[in-house]
């Protein structure tokens, strides 16, 4: 979406192997010797997508021995139509149908796009370091770092620039193989194992593919949401954030998957009306808000685009960002008329609403799940089996809160944190009002800070952990105009 920046979005990918000299205006210059992290992402996204493909396929000849037609239609269309789509996406990001490789081309038209690219990351890694080359730009961030913000700048060169693009490009195409291929390939998997009342283990081997593959499709997503919001930053997630997040967006994802499943095992036909309920809400609700803005479509998303090109592309985003909201949540807000087409924003009313939403959709399809269950169900103990859906997904959002409150590598330029709305929310339920007198301090200090813009280089970000009252009547105000 952001492509003019998306060959320093990805700067954290950087080792930090050099020396630093302050210059005259008192920015941290940094010059780079290219020891530059290895291209995991990239390397794990090929995998994914040729496991999934590979097992898909043994699955489709297991299905065309046992004459089970729809099922083996089915994983088909779910195994072709992602990897189409993937190979579209890399020849687009990385531009190739204007210059001269055939025999790239060729690869993509067998659907072995993946491979090629990830053969080319891997040969400019190795190839990195060897001999000195000059830089092609330099990367402006700002350094977090306590309660200091230090602006740094970074000479980026050859190989750091055309790794960062095929990072980028393997992460759109890991979100598209997730929601248009993984999230179906697994609701429909299992949906099957369910009708057949066995488990194939190849089968099996696939459902564990795909939810390996959705849950890494929506952790890209918060990480992308986080390198486009907060892009003057630079950004470096810990590991207790990695897994924090990969434990609420499994836990998520497992949930509402299973939920789906239970339903349409029950009450087949009514699950179609649910599955595009909301693809229709999600689908439409940017367009809506497009359109209430009286905003005019960007023209930067491609520069030979004509209007109606441009349309065609938004619509493909917005269908994505649908399929990515019925499952789980996209960690942005689509703005149509914005040239990063990201809302900067973070609405915490929306994420409130949106979860809100989703676990009393969830609670209402397994409620109607336990008294229209087949007689299948009889040896399984259904109250236990609700509860512990419903339990999984409270977790899920116990370890979002979690993230956002303690993990999120931005927390210190949140207006608000997470216990400063919860506390709120508890306060106007009382009746108290705006005065907060007596109110405690908030015990996250780290969460409530706001960064300034820079104007002197060594300009350092108030305190502004002040009391919660003081601050009540703008957290509510925020979470309305969500």
């Amino acid at each position: 979406m952001a492509e003019e920046g998306d060959h320093v979005e990805n700067i954290s990918d950087v080792e930090q192997s050099h020396h630093e000299s302050a210059s005259e205006n008192g920015v941290m210059l940094v010059v780079n010797h290219s020891n530059i992290q290895p291209p995991f992402s990239v390397v794990l996204a090929t995998l994914l997508y040729c496991a999934e493909f590979v097992c898909a396929a043994v699955l489709c000849n297991v299905y065309h021995k046992s004459d089970d037609d729809i099922w083996m239609g089915s994983t088909i269309a779910f195994m072709l139509v992602p990897a189409v789509l993937t190979q579209l996406a890399l020849t687009f990001i990385h531009r190739d149908l204007g210059r001269d490789r055939p025999l790239v081309l060729f690869l993509h038209l067998l659907l072995l796009g993946p491979l090629i690219r990830c053969f080319e990351a891997l040969v400019v890694y190795f190839k990195a370091g060897k001999e000195e080359e000059p830089y092609v730009t330099i990367s402006r961030k700002i350094k977090l770092k306590k309660d200091q913000a230090t602006p740094m700048e970074w000479e980026i060169g050859h190989s750091e620039r055309k790794l960062a693009t095929h990072r980028n490009a393997f992460k759109r195409t890991a979100v598209i193989q997730a929601f248009l291929g993984s999230t179906p390939q697994l609701t429909l998997q299992l949906y099957a194992n369910i009708q057949e009342k066995y488990f194939l283990p190849i089968r099996l081997t696939l459902m564990v593919i795909c939810l390996i593959s959705i849950t890494y499709g929506a952790l890209v997503c918060s990480v992308l949401a986080i390198n486009i919001r907060y892009d003057d930053y630079k950004v470096r997630l810990r590991p207790a954030a990695y897994l924090c997040m990969i434990l609420w967006r499994g836990l998520e994802i497992a949930t509402r998957v299973t939920s789906l499943v239970l339903f349409s095992s029950a009450l087949t036909y009514w699950v179609i009306l649910v599955g595009l309920g909301n693809l229709l809400f999600f689908f439409l609700q940017p367009w809506a808000e497009f359109w209430a803005r009286h905003a005019s479509l960007p023209d930067n998303v491609e520069k030979n685009f004509s209007k109606l090109g441009t349309t065609v592309v938004l619509s493909l985003v917005t269908f994505l960002y649908a399929c990515i909201n019925v499952f789980c949540w996209s960690a942005v807000q689509l703005d149509l008329g914005h040239r990063d087409l990201i809302e900067m924003k973070q609405h915490w009313g929306r994420l409130a609403a949106y979860y809100g939403g989703r676990f009393l959709e969830n609670s209402v399809l397994i409620a109607l799940w336990y008294f229209y269950k087949s007689d299948f169900y009889s040896y399984v103990c259904a109250p236990l089996l609700v509860a512990q859906l419903l339990i999984c997904y409270s977790l899920a959002v116990l370890f979002m809160l979690l993230f956002y409150q303690f993990c999120h590598p931005c927390r210190r330029l949140f207006r608000h944190n997470v216990h400063d709305c919860l506390a709120c929310v508890c306060c106007c339920r009382r009746g108290v009002g705006g005065a907060g007198e007596g109110h405690p301090h908030s015990y996250s200090t780290t969460a409530t800070m706001v960064l300034v813009p820079l104007e002197p280089p060594d300009l350092q970000p108030p305190d502004l952990t002040s009391q919660l009252g003081e601050h009540e009547m703008a957290i509510v105000e925020d979470m309305e105009a969500a």
